[in-house]
């Protein structure tokens, strides 16, 4: 069987097409390289715009580690949508949404300020269908910001 071939880039109207995420908390910009599967790398491009800077913290601009967290397992959830789309011989998938169920050893090494282009790259690591475990790492300039696994289902949206 042949590896999967890599696709990308995926543009923001192609994110929103297929996460529910909108402004203030759609935190994927574009996806650079996608291989369905196994892998993702989205960007997210740090400005001193965003409304969290506002409080935290108004003389030392730092991205709370929570939404560099989040804007990793919105990059899974591409990776994991894109996947259902191909499973499903690109029908329409878009009413799935893509839960957490777990995140673990989270690690901040160091801070992301205003400016700063973050990577955000994810794997899968165990995928059992609905469910998928994920490894994710940030990283600015090539040097790893953050860390962390986190489990995540897709599921049918309440009804």
């Amino acid at each position: 069987m042949a590896d999967p071939v890599a696709v990308g880039p995926i543009d923001v109207r192609a994110v929103m097409a297929m996460l529910p995420h909108r402004f203030p908390m759609l935190l994927v910009d574009r996806v650079i390289d996608l291989i369905p599967g196994q892998s993702a790398t989205g960007i997210k491009a740090v400005t001193i715009n965003e409304p969290f800077f506002a409080g935290h913290f108004p003389a030392r601009p730092i991205m709370p580690g929570v939404l560099i967290v989040e804007a990793l397992a919105q990059t899974a959830g591409v990776l994991a949508i894109y996947g259902a789309r191909a499973k499903a011989g690109e029908g329409d998938v878009s009413d799935k949404l893509v839960y957490f169920m777990a995140i673990d050893n989270a690690k901040f090494r160091t801070p992301v300020e205003p400016g700063c282009l973050l990577h955000l790259k994810v794997e899968i690591v165990q995928d059992r269908g609905r469910i998928a475990k994920f490894a994710g790492r940030a990283e600015v300039d090539g040097k790893l910001v953050a860390e962390a696994s986190f489990t995540a289902m897709i599921a049918d949206p309440p009804a």
